[in-house]
């Protein structure tokens, strides 16, 4: 069992529970709303096409905010697009965004393409806090050091690990990497992968103080969390429906 120093039983401030797989449904959205206000989440996302629904079912929960994802999952938009999306979904309520990255841009060297995108959208965001995702698991070292950095120069609040769509989990390494590079000068979000708590305790002794979790592995989270806290966690298990990967 993994030894933490700090106060387990706030875990929720620092997930995004999410529900943002093709297939999401509203019923499933429900569930992620009772979950979220149970445990305290801190944000909430789902598909851009359900976030009003999201923002009215959590009106009368003030400590959850909705965000909304822009670029998802691919990041292949256009910046007038992405920037675009970005204005809609404030303007529906929400008070994060996480935005993909170009991702092929900065696997071609076009930094400038990459910043220019970022800097859109955290201009068109007009001080939302913008979480810009790199999709890690498609880069190499090197590219998630020069993401980063970039992401850091365009005002971005928090580097993001990944969407959960791609096929591999994001890992400790890769929080220590991005920490090294960007200091405190942005906070970092894990996001696909993170399935318990141990994984979520060792990636915020690394650097990390934020977590995009899916709602059946929140909930697995959450519980074993209170449970080590000693409280005695309640059973949102029964709200978890649905394939967890993301």
């Amino acid at each position: 069992m993994k030894p933490y120093s700090g106060n387990l039983a706030p875990i929720g401030r620092m997930i995004d529970v999410s529900a943002v797989r093709a297939d999401v449904t509203l019923e499933e959205i429900d569930s992620l709303v009772e979950v979220a206000k149970q445990y305290h989440c801190i944000c909430t996302f789902v598909m851009p096409c359900f976030t009003p629904y999201l923002v009215e079912k959590l009106a009368d929960t003030p400590d959850t905010i909705a965000g909304g994802v822009v670029g998802f999952p691919s990041g292949a938009d256009t910046s007038t697009i992405k920037t675009q999306t970005a204005k809609e979904l404030i303007g529906a309520g929400c008070r994060e965004l996480d935005m993909v990255i170009n991702v092929g841009a900065l696997k071609s060297g076009r930094f400038d393409i990459v910043k220019n995108d970022i800097k859109a959208v955290v201009t068109a965001a007009a001080g939302i806090p913008v979480k810009t995702i790199l999709e890690t698991a498609y880069l190499t070292d090197e590219e998630i050091a020069r993401g980063s950095q970039i992401a850091v120069e365009a005002g971005a609040a928090f580097i993001k690990t990944g969407t959960g769509w791609a096929p591999k989990p994001t890992t400790v390494e890769t929080i220590r990497l991005i920490k090294s590079v960007i200091g405190d000068s942005a906070l970092i979000k894990a996001a696909g992968g993170v399935r318990d708590l141990d994984t979520l305790l060792a990636m915020v002794e690394a650097g990390c103080s934020r977590f995009g979790i899916g709602l059946r592995s929140a909930v697995a989270i959450l519980q074993e969390a209170h449970r080590r806290a000693g409280g005695n966690p309640q059973q949102a298990a029964q709200h978890a429906g649905g394939n967890d990967r993301y």
